[in-house]
């Protein structure tokens, strides 16, 4: 155990450069998924049928397959293309996308539990249909996300170690180049286990913390009522 507590100690700092790295992948792929993920939900609920159609072919496309065949296609695929890039756009790009397809559906379904009364509200009192989705709708629908959205950050965080296969130097690719320095793999993925695992559940309190100060007062004795 005192052996262990020592390799820990000694390769910390590197481990903690990677889970930066981590962190800000995370982050970027959230808002982008964010981003794409608003945008289909809304085309699916409000969109006409071309846009509709184009938000689900979206969806079912980046959640029906797997996050690691997305990542060799943008990676691998697209310079037969003539497109190539780089590998932190690569890895941007390849969790955005996958990201976005999930909370897509978190977000639709915010919005249809929203219900058609509010929509008439807002056309009663002078509102486009567009200002009415802005300020009525979404703000409420953005609240009642969060519960389910909350799980999309830390599944993602978890997802970013699937870049270093394409040599991203994210805390995974530092623990493959601990590994072959030291011949200690189970010290080197025991300590990036604990690493993980001290993020996830930092970014797991954040996130309930940021649930129960936007809930809706009122909103689940009504549920339990109904």
């Amino acid at each position: 155990m005192s052996g262990f507590i020592v390799f820990f100690a000694r390769f910390l700092p590197e481990l903690l450069r990677g889970a930066g790295l981590t962190i800000l992948l995370t982050a970027e792929g959230l808002a982008a998924g964010f981003i794409l993920g608003l945008l289909s939900a809304l085309a699916r609920v409000y969109g006409d049928k071309f846009w509709r159609g184009l938000a689900v072919g979206y969806i079912e496309l980046f959640r029906g397959t797997p996050l690691l065949v997305q990542l060799f296609l943008i990676y691998y695929g697209l310079p037969g293309l003539g497109i190539t890039l780089s590998r932190g756009l690569s890895a941007f790009l390849a969790l955005g996308l996958n990201s976005g397809a999930y909370q897509a559906e978190y977000l639709r379904g915010s919005i249809i539990a929203i219900g058609d009364g509010q929509m008439m509200a807002g056309r009663s009192i002078g509102m486009s249909r567009w200002k009415t989705i802005w300020y009525v709708i979404l703000p409420q629908a953005m609240r009642l996300a969060i519960p389910a959205w909350s799980n999309e950050p830390v599944s993602l965080l978890k997802s970013t170690a699937v870049v270093f296969l394409i040599a991203v130097p994210e805390l995974m690719a530092k623990a493959k180049s601990i590994a072959a320095e030291t011949y200690d793999p189970i010290g080197t993925y025991l300590a990036v286990a604990i690493v993980y695992l001290a993020v996830v559940y930092l970014l797991d309190a954040f996130l309930r913390r940021v649930e129960r100060l936007s809930r809706i007062p009122g909103f689940e004795t009504e549920g339990k009522k109904a």
